[in-house]
Formats: C-alpha cells, structure tokens, sequence
C-alpha cells in the first residue's frame, strides 16, 4: 500500500509505503466510542463544587423551641429544606479520568487512520515548515492544496514553531505532535496531514 507525498506546491515528490496493519485496520466503531469517551473524560477538570451542611455558614442556633409553637420543628436554618440552606448530594470535586489499555488506544487510532486513508483524508507532505509564522501565508497554501475551508490537522512536531503560531487562531486548523497523536483528534478534523517524518515515527509507534 502506497501514498503519494507532496510538498506545499502541490507537486508529487515521491511516495511512501503504508503499513496495512496500521492502514488497513477494520473499522471499529465500539472501540472507537470507548477511546473518545475515555479521552473527553480526562480533559475535564472535575472542580465543581456545592456546599453541603456542614459547609454553609450560619444556622448553628435552633431557630425555635422544638415544641409548643404549633410550627413543625427545625434544627438549623441551614437545612437543605429552607431558602439559602444547603445542597443535597450536589457534585463534589472528583476526577473524571477512565482506564483505557494502551492496545485500545492503538487499535483506535489505527481504525481512525485508517478510515481517512480510505475516504482520501489524508495527505502527506514532505515537510510542514513553513517560512513565516503568519496565518495568510498559511491558509494560501493550503488554498493550493484545494484544502481551503476544511478542517486539517497537520501532525508534526512540536518544534515547528512558525506552524504552530501560524494556525492556532483559526478554529479549523490544529496541530499535534507525532508522539501524542489520539484517535479524537483525528476523528476531529476532516483531513489529517502529516509530514513524512511524523508518519514514520506514527507507524512505528502503532506497529510497538
């Protein structure tokens, strides 16, 4: 299974070999569905908080005497019963993360890759570096990709500085580092781009 790789002028300048077990994995959306769900778990920061009891201020007096007033009988005015009272099992800060095995993790980004290599989704460049770190050169090079409007994820190296800077303010464009590469991120974007040196070390890492 082959790939034709360009450069930023659209030009055919070689081509590279793609792994079928990495590019040619079944689809597998259930595996899938677990791996994003895992994934949008562990990005949440879990710091909600109401207080309970024990944690609104005031209410330490009983507010009448337990009998003889003809009133049903309270001991705080605190109580989840009465206007600016407490919350019952209201959230508590806790950690949201999921286990997921690393062989998941895996298996999923090879189903997502693989799903874009087959709707023609994914792209490989030569190089990602770019010149300038400004967003008009950039978006003008992806025009003459015909990527112009669509939602690309270059994934490079964090090193790449000028790509970095230069795609960050444009909701549609993201980057992500070869090593650190997840199923999400690629199911994300409607194209994924890769330089040649980060599909190598991708297909290395999903072929440990």
């Amino acid at each position: 299974m082959k790939i034709e790789v360009r450069n930023w002028q659209n030009e055919v300048v070689g081509e590279v070999d793609l792994p079928e077990e990495v590019f040619a994995y079944p689809r597998r959306p259930h595996l899938i569905w677990e791996v994003v769900k895992a994934h949008l778990a562990g990005l949440r920061r879990g710091t909600h908080a109401t207080k309970t009891r024990s944690l609104v201020s005031g209410g330490g007096k009983k507010p009448w005497k337990q009998k003889g007033t003809g009133r049903s009988r309270h001991g705080s005015t605190r109580s989840p019963l009465w206007r600016h009272g407490a919350t019952t099992f209201g959230p508590q800060p806790r950690d949201y993360a999921m286990k997921v095995n690393v062989k998941a993790k895996k298996g999923a980004l090879k189903s997502a890759l693989s799903d874009r290599l087959r709707q023609g989704q994914l792209v490989v460049l030569d190089s990602l570096e770019v010149d300038s770190h400004r967003t008009r050169e950039l978006l003008a090079r992806l025009s003459g990709l015909g990527l112009a409007g669509n939602k690309v994820l270059f994934v490079d190296s964090h090193d790449n500085l000028n790509l970095l800077l230069a795609s960050r303010n444009r909701p549609e464009l993201a980057t992500a580092d070869a090593l650190h590469l997840n199923a999400y991120d690629v199911l994300n974007h409607g194209t994924v781009m890769f330089s040649r040196r980060a599909l190598s070390q991708v297909v290395e890492v999903l072929q440990s």
